[in-house]
């Protein structure tokens, strides 16, 4: 439901509801023609609030059931008036055939002779209740893309929560893979030193055995001559 809208048609209806009770109360001290451009206006008006209340109630249709059930007793009381104050307009002095038909046909039935200046408010009324419907349905499809907005930042944000898990993983990951890499380094340079030691120890043996054998080729040949 658009409060929005439902707000102001209330709004234009409140104020056609204000003018009818106005308009009866001139038509009790008119005569001739200037009585029926009164009685066009008066039925003009009547039409135009009967109008609003079918456009309130179908916004209703859409409303929570809370501030449905309370805005239908207003609305329904209002029918009421509304019919009462035509029932006042139809007993008023020369309105028995005029006000019944204009009530039947809706204010288009009505000579051109009466039509202009009420025509022309009527007129101004339909193209500010359009510019209210184009300025409701811009406002819903501003907060349905402000709504999408929202849904794509959240994405946005557990995504880049997801990826900073991600780089917090990685990190201990590397971590990890650094300390292993130091212990290698020290199983390495264990290694290496005892490589180097093995040779240093193999060398003395390779001297020791050249030793012994050079002892052995000198008490073979050089000591028996």
């Amino acid at each position: 439901m658009s409060s929005e809208r439902f707000e102001a048609i209330h709004e234009l209806f409140r104020v056609h509801l204000e003018d009818l009770p106005r308009l009866l109360e001139k038509l009790k001290s008119r005569y001739g023609e200037e009585k029926k451009k009164l009685l066009q206006e008066f039925e003009e008006r009547r039409f135009e609030a009967d109008e609003m209340l079918t456009q309130m109630e179908k916004e209703l249709k859409r409303a929570p059931p809370s501030f449905q059930n309370e805005m239908m007793s207003k609305l329904r009381a209002y029918r009421r008036d509304l019919a009462k104050l035509q029932n006042e307009g139809r007993n008023s002095h020369q309105f028995s055939g005029l006000g019944h038909e204009n009530s039947r046909r809706g204010p288009n039935s009505a000579g051109s002779e009466y039509n202009n200046p009420v025509q022309t408010q009527r007129t101004l009324l339909l193209q500010g209740n359009e510019s209210l419907n184009r300025a409701t349905d811009s406002i819903a499809r501003a907060h349905h893309i402000a709504a999408e907005t929202d849904a794509i930042g959240r994405d946005i944000v557990e995504e880049l929560d997801g990826q900073r898990e991600q780089l917090e993983r990685t990190k201990d990951r590397l971590i990890n893979t650094g300390e292993n890499l130091g212990r290698s380094r020290k199983i390495l340079r264990n290694m290496s030193r005892k490589i180097v030691t093995n040779k240093f120890l193999l060398i003395i043996i390779i001297i020791l055995e050249l030793a012994i054998l050079g002892g052995l080729v000198y008490y073979k040949f050089f000591r028996k001559t």
